[in-house]
C-alpha cells in the first residue's frame, strides 16, 4: 500500500512541476502567432515544391537510362 501512495505523490509532483514550468512560458500574441504560422506555411510549400521537383528530375533521369 505504501508503494501506491508514493506512486500518487510523484504523480502529483510531477504534475505540479508541470504546472509551474507552464506558467514561466512566454505565449506569443496574435500577431506573433499568425506571423510564424504564414512562416511555416510558406516554408512548407517550398519544402514540398523542391521534393517534388528533386523527384520529377531523378524519376525522368532514371526512365531515360533505363529505358
Amino acid at each position: 500500500m505504501s508503494e501506491k501512495v508514493s506512486k500518487d505523490g510523484r504523480t502529483k509532483k510531477y504534475f505540479k512541476g508541470v504546472r509551474t514550468e507552464l506558467k514561466k512560458v512566454v505565449w506569443p500574441n496574435k500577431t506573433e502567432l499568425l506571423k510564424y504560422s504564414a512562416l511555416v506555411l510558406v516554408l512548407s510549400i517550398i519544402s514540398a515544391l523542391f521534393i517534388y521537383l528533386f523527384d520529377f528530375i531523378i524519376h525522368n533521369l532514371l526512365g531515360f537510362i533505363i529505358g
